[in-house]
């Protein structure tokens, strides 16, 4: 049940990740015409970690996408199998939404 529970956590991951990774290649692209050595070994040094995290990404991204699958299909499965219970639960909670609106 805690893995439900990191869907949000490892979205906003995946997101922060692709900004990082987005910003690197802005970098990349502005130092390209900057000759030296060094910048030269920091760009291919980079450029490596990029792909590198690009590949992590992917595979994070892929995990992310089959557990909310399988949180579905389990969510689904529950509600075919229990059809009255959801039901029930749907209206619970949303009595307990409308309480709580109706507060404000």
């Amino acid at each position: 049940m805690s893995e439900v529970t990191d869907f949000p956590n490892n979205s906003k991951l995946v997101s922060d990740m692709k900004a990082v990774v987005s910003d690197a290649e802005e970098i990349l692209r502005a130092t390209t015409g900057v000759a030296g050595d060094r910048i030269g070994e920091l760009r291919e040094s980079i450029a490596e970690r990029l792909r590198d995290a690009k590949a992590r990404l992917a595979d994070a991204e892929e995990t992310l996408v089959d557990r909310t699958r399988a949180a579905a299909h389990a969510t689904n499965d529950y509600v075919n199998e229990n059809p009255w219970r959801a039901v029930g639960i749907a209206v619970g909670i949303g009595l307990l939404l409308g309480v709580v609106i109706g507060r404000r």
